[in-house]
């Protein structure tokens, strides 16, 4: 059996939302949501993190070519979502409350789709603040909870 190498990338982006449940009032969404349902939106400073895993390739010893995985996320997501408004400019987000919880499931099934066959999609991290950060391990957390590093 073929050794099973983690590879990690690290990307950026800088986007605005606004968390609130449009069939709730004004009030119902600040006592849930805080400020951050305020309707002037507010914004974050995102680092992604994506883990793919697979088989070194005989021929390059790469599991996957970082620059093609760069190359990729930048011009699939990345572009779409820099300095956006997560509410209204992400096709992929539309009908969806953009917290970051339903934002990690959406690029999840979106990076998916790029990577060639072979390499598979382990872990995405998304860090919105210095103190929040999400993972997401697709429908398969390969963790039990106890084993989740406390943020």
């Amino acid at each position: 059996m073929p050794p099973r190498v983690y590879v990690t990338r690290r990307f950026h982006f800088s986007a605005a939302h606004r968390v609130y449940n449009p069939a709730w009032s004004d009030e119902k969404n600040y006592e849930v949501f805080g400020p951050c349902s305020h309707p002037g939106f507010h914004g974050h400073n995102y680092e992604l993190e994506v883990t793919v895993a697979g088989a070194p390739n005989p021929d390059t010893g790469y599991v996957l070519d970082l620059a093609l995985l760069k190359k990729l996320i930048d011009s699939h997501l990345i572009a779409q979502l820099d300095h956006k408004n997560l509410n209204t400019d992400v096709p992929f987000l539309s009908g969806q409350i953009p917290s970051t919880e339903n934002l990690i499931v959406a690029l999840w099934k979106e990076i998916q789709r790029l990577l060639p066959p072979g390499v598979k999609l382990v872990r995405l991290r998304l860090q919105e603040t210095p103190r929040n950060a999400f993972e997401y391990y697709g429908e398969e957390d390969p963790l039990p909870p106890a084993q989740h590093q406390t943020l």
